[in-house]
């Protein structure tokens, strides 16, 4: 940048000798009626045309470059702390408006970036200069252009106070409209099966008048820069064109002095025209910036605490929840009271209703969030106090509603992680996944559209399965991850799992009782609180609602 800006001076005070040599042949070099002179001076013309004409290529092409690193490094960056933001913090700023901040607003500033290196340099020469220039020449003239300045300044300075918020709400108004394609894309199935496109269209025409508006608005405002300052220049060049002529009358100046004057005023004004552009294009930028900054100056949540008296338990226990309170808001509780405790290598598993707090609990575990009250131990130590690597390293985990994206199975199933193929195989077929995964010509392959539309909904989440089981975790997370599953295949699942995965602990979070009635340990959850603990035949005798639960999926749900 510092090269590019070096340059580009360069060039700029090579553009500004130009008037200044005119005016010279004019006055000097014509009258001696010596065409050798002429042609040299001509030529030196030609030549300061030429290599300012050479500069600014040369520092454009450097500040397109420095305008690519600079917005890669930013996308880079800001992508990667979004990655790093806690649930809590994502909630906060919401995907759409994230989605948003990496796209619109680092183009918005990306494009300020290059901007101000091809203008940012050029227009405050060309305005010094030029003024410098003509207070030499013929001060009283200059005195006149110089008057009109401030006039611009104060204009500019303040419609682009007020673009700065007007552009926020602009690009607020497109996280609006973005959270609504995102959903409809996400849900375009649905509305196709409902017949709900007209209500589709009606809702993103309903934030695409809203952006408009905004838009509108924002530009009708920073679109009076333009015309005020052109009105003010052409006050100025039509005194000095007045004043010029008095003074010519009066033989104060010469002919070739205003010819040359009247060059500059022209630079000076293309100068001034260039700073109202950039004045408009910060605003923009400001507004992205600020956006930006927000995410980039987001604290650290859920930091690793240091030890304490409670950060060890003496227990032989794999997991341990104590006394465990958690609301999202912090008003209600989402989780009240939870306690257990589950044997390495046993199996948990949680079923309710929904709303019931099933998920919030798994995310607890995971340290998602951290507890409004009570402790989560693994091995007997506060997660808390673990390293977030060394944390999540423990966990293997299939969602309900996880993702796929467009790569190989074997990728996906893969996921960036050191596994050998052998592993993956294995995975698969503990997943069930092998069978259909073999069925297809290419096998593991088998590239995976976006989403993973082209396999069904039941071997979407066999995949996922075989990604959570691949590594071989510690801690197995099935959150109603075998949902979309026949009860034979659902069987056989959970009868590979049990055989190949002795050495890890699972939980298990299902609405389907024969997902978990073998589990070791069954929490029947209902308003976030455990209304019954313990084995499938003892909650069956003490607990009425999972009896309900159980009875209404008599049948195929209760055969092996």
């Amino acid at each position: 940048m510092t090269v590019g800006f070096i340059i580009k001076c360069l060039g700029t005070m090579i553009e500004l000798l130009i008037p200044y040599i005119l005016t010279h042949i004019l006055k000097n070099v014509v009258v001696t009626e010596n065409l050798y002179k002429v042609l040299f001076w001509g030529m030196l013309m030609l030549a300061c045309a030429g290599s300012a004409c050479v500069c600014n290529v040369v520092a454009n092409r450097m500040a397109a470059r420095v305008s690519k690193i600079f917005s890669e490094r930013m996308r880079k960056d800001l992508f990667e702390k979004t990655m790093k933001l806690s649930a809590s913090q994502t909630d906060k700023f919401s995907i759409p408006s994230l989605e948003s901040r990496i796209t619109t607003d680092t183009y918005n500033v990306h494009n300020f970036i290059g901007m101000m290196q091809r203008m940012g340099v050029r227009a405050p020469i060309l305005l010094l200069g030029g003024i410098i220039i003509t207070m030499i020449m013929d001060s009283f003239l200059s005195l006149v252009m110089i008057a009109i300045l401030p006039f611009i300044f104060v204009t500019v300075f303040t419609i682009s106070k007020r673009g700065v918020p007007l552009y926020a709400g602009v690009q607020r108004s497109v996280d609006g409209m973005v959270r609504v394609v995102r959903e409809d894309m996400q849900g375009i199935r649905v509305i196709k099966a409902l017949s709900k496109n007209n209500y589709e269209n009606q809702r993103y025409d309903k934030v695409n008048l809203k952006l408009s508006k905004d838009e509108r608005r924002a530009g009708t405002i920073m679109g009076v820069v333009n015309p005020i300052m052109t009105m003010l220049m052409n006050f100025g060049i039509t005194a000095v064109v007045a004043m010029s002529a008095l003074r010519v009358s009066k033989g104060l100046s010469s002919p070739e002095t205003v010819i040359a004057f009247m060059q500059y005023f022209t630079l000076i004004s293309m100068a001034m025209m260039s700073v109202s552009r950039m004045f408009v294009m910060y605003t923009k930028c400001a507004a992205s910036a600020n956006r930006i900054a927000e995410v980039l100056n987001t604290p650290v949540d859920l930091e690793v605490m240091g030890a304490d008296d409670t950060a060890v338990i003496d227990t032989d226990k794999h997991i341990v929840f104590k006394d465990v309170c958690f609301s999202y808001l912090g008003k209600t509780n989402q989780l009240e009271n939870i306690s257990f405790s589950l044997e390495r290598g046993g199996t948990l598993g949680i079923i309710g209703a929904t709303g019931s707090g099933k998920s919030t609990l798994v995310k607890l575990l995971l340290r998602f969030y951290d507890t409004t009250s009570g402790q989560i131990y693994i091995n007997g130590r506060d997660i808390r106090t673990i390293d977030k690597d060394e944390l999540t390293s423990m966990f293997g985990v299939a969602l309900q509603n996880d993702f796929l994206y467009a790569d190989t199975i074997e990728e996906n199933i893969i996921f960036g992680r050191d596994l050998s193929h052998e592993d993956v195989v294995s995975a698969a077929k503990i997943a069930q996944a092998d069978s259909f995964i073999t069925s297809f010509h290419d096998g593991y392959e088998h590239l995976l559209s976006p989403k993973a539309t082209n396999i069904s909904g039941g071997q979407k989440q066999r995949v996922l399965i075989s990604r959570a089981i691949a590594a071989r975790p510690d801690i197995l997370i099935l959150d109603d991850s075998s949902s979309a599953l026949d009860y034979k295949t659902d069987a056989n699942l959970r009868l590979a799992l049990k055989e190949n995965m002795k050495e890890s602990t699972i939980v298990t979070v299902a609405q389907r009782v024969s997902s978990i009635k073998d589990c070791d340990i069954i929490i029947v959850l209902d308003h976030g609180k455990i209304i019954g603990i313990g084995k499938h035949e003892h909650l069956l005798d003490t607990c009425p609602e999972y009896k309900e639960i159980s009875d209404s999926q008599m049948g195929g749900a209760l055969i092996d």
